[in-house]
């Protein structure tokens, strides 16, 4: 069952003050499934006040209880998967296996982040003087503001709550309204493992309103930020005239390459699992596919057939593959992208059109012969459309994958060593994965360079942006 969701504030659940909800429909239906409780600035304020008072009792408490308390919380996390991934279904679309493995995913993150916090270290430099100590101290930044997206809404979370847990910070998330439950089942996790009261605070609402109104607050120390580059570069704005650090994940376009020395069987099938996953609606999914000459068309004919054969459904049915679209904002989205490249001149191979009229379903689609014009080209598709072209040599591809301002994700396949040596030291992206898909784990760097963003929310340098430096010198009396 799918029961309204509440705002979670001083170790407390509770409605918004002003009574106020916003509706939860289910994406496979279009039906209402429950309500999410809408913050207003009283909300805030409290929640503001609670992580205020939850940051200087949460970074009291040692390194190592802090990390036996998070490897608790991740414990009840994979206790209670199988009722999340339920609830994540319901709210988001995807596949009930796609959820029960975020679900999952998210308590390994916070196993990652719970072992960093042990072993977030200083140094000692050595002094040229005698008698003198020199010595660089690492403290919690202090409360963070957390604003993340619907498409994953237990792993947006979990990164920036885990790092900020890790160092000794405390935290307002600004979880999505479309999918509330599962993210507030994450910190029901972490308040039952015995977070203090304050430390994790949670709450709903109109985006702009809650940013505008927490990033300049003083209490306020860092902001983190997944979602549209527009959005970021807006967030990151107001950030920077308060001084406050910031973390940004934000929008991709990514270039997905194939040589003609590849298995291109192996590269369709991996890379089309990549691309209909969550049905496309994933920051790091491969967007442009460019395939070298030689391997082209029977890198097109695998391709379609993979798209062709996925089973399409309410992610809560057994043997779905991809489920509905999140919104139907996402309908439009793909409806108008589709037709801008064809009046352009593109081919559809397969796919193009909503799937009946009840929920949000969309063709797997793939488009050839689409000119660098068509909007789909040089904007972030957000679902399930593969844009494929061919190309001639490396510099050929190499320019094209580097034409865009976007550089979080990048793909490649090649039997080469030397080929795989020069795509990955030439594509500008936060992340290259080369003939298998090694992203996203929670031991390595997470995060883009240009508009993608800066900043890494996985890997040990994740927890860097939640601790300051303090250098502290001494000589003896």
């Amino acid at each position: 069952m799918y029961s309204d969701v509440t705002l979670f504030i001083d170790g407390a659940w509770t409605k918004a003050a002003g009574g106020r909800t916003i509706d939860v429909v289910n994406p496979a239906s279009g039906e209402k499934i429950g309500t999410v409780a809408h913050a207003d600035k009283s909300d805030l304020d409290r929640a503001l006040e609670a992580a205020e008072k939850g940051f200087h009792v949460w970074r009291k408490v040692s390194a190592f209880d802090r990390s036996k308390v998070m490897r608790k919380a991740a414990d009840i996390l994979r206790e209670r998967a199988d009722a999340i991934a339920r609830l994540l279904t319901m709210e988001q679309g995807k596949p009930l296996a796609e959820a029960k493995g975020e679900t999952l995913a998210g308590a390994d993150v916070i196993d990652w982040f719970a072992e960093e916090a042990r072993r977030a270290y200083g140094r000692v430099i050595p002094a040229r003087a005698e008698g003198v100590y020199q010595l660089v101290i690492k403290e919690p930044v202090g409360p963070v503001a957390a604003f993340t997206p619907w498409n994953f809404p237990i792993n947006q979370v979990v990164r920036k709550l885990s790092a900020a847990l890790a160092a000794g910070c405390s935290i307002i998330v600004k979880a999505p309204e479309e999918t509330p439950a599962s993210p507030a089942e994450l910190i029901r996790a972490f308040a039952d493992a015995g977070v203090p009261a304050g430390v994790i605070n949670l709450v709903y609402g109109v985006p702009a309103e809650i940013s505008e109104y927490l990033i300049p607050h003083p209490i306020i120390r860092k902001m983190s930020f997944t979602g549209s580059t527009a959005i970021g570069k807006q967030l990151a704005a107001l950030a920077g005239a308060h001084m406050k650090r910031v973390t940004m994940e934000l929008g991709g376009h990514a270039p997905a390459i194939v040589f003609d020395d590849a298995d291109v069987a192996v590269a369709s099938k991996v890379l089309a699992g990549a691309k209909f996953r969550n049905a496309g609606q994933v920051c790091v999914s491969p967007t442009r596919f460019l395939v070298q000459e030689k391997v082209y068309d029977q890198f097109v004919e695998s391709f379609v057939q993979h798209a062709k054969t996925l089973k399409i459904g309410d992610g809560l049915d057994t043997g779905t593959q991809m489920g509905p679209l999140a919104n139907t904002r996402r309908i439009t989205a793909m409806e108008t992208l589709i037709g801008d490249a064809q009046q352009k001149g593109a081919r559809v191979k397969t796919g193009g059109n909503r799937i009946g009229n009840k929920g949000n379903f969309f063709e797997p689609t793939v488009i050839t012969d689409v000119p660098l014009e068509a909007r789909v080209m040089n904007e972030e598709p957000f679902g399930p459309l593969a844009v494929i072209s061919p190309f001639k040599g490396m510099n050929d591809v190499v320019a094209e994958a580097n034409r865009l301002p976007y550089g979080l994700a990048s793909y490649a396949f090649t039997r080469s060593a030397k080929t795989a040596n020069q795509i990955a030291a030439s594509v500008e992206a936060g992340m290259m994965t080369i003939n298998h898909l090694g992203l996203a784990l929670p031991e390595v760097p997470f995060g883009g360079v240009r508009d993608s963003g800066y900043g890494s929310e996985g890997g040990s340098e994740a927890i860097e942006a939640y601790l300051n430096t303090k250098f502290v010198t001494q000589a003896g009396l």
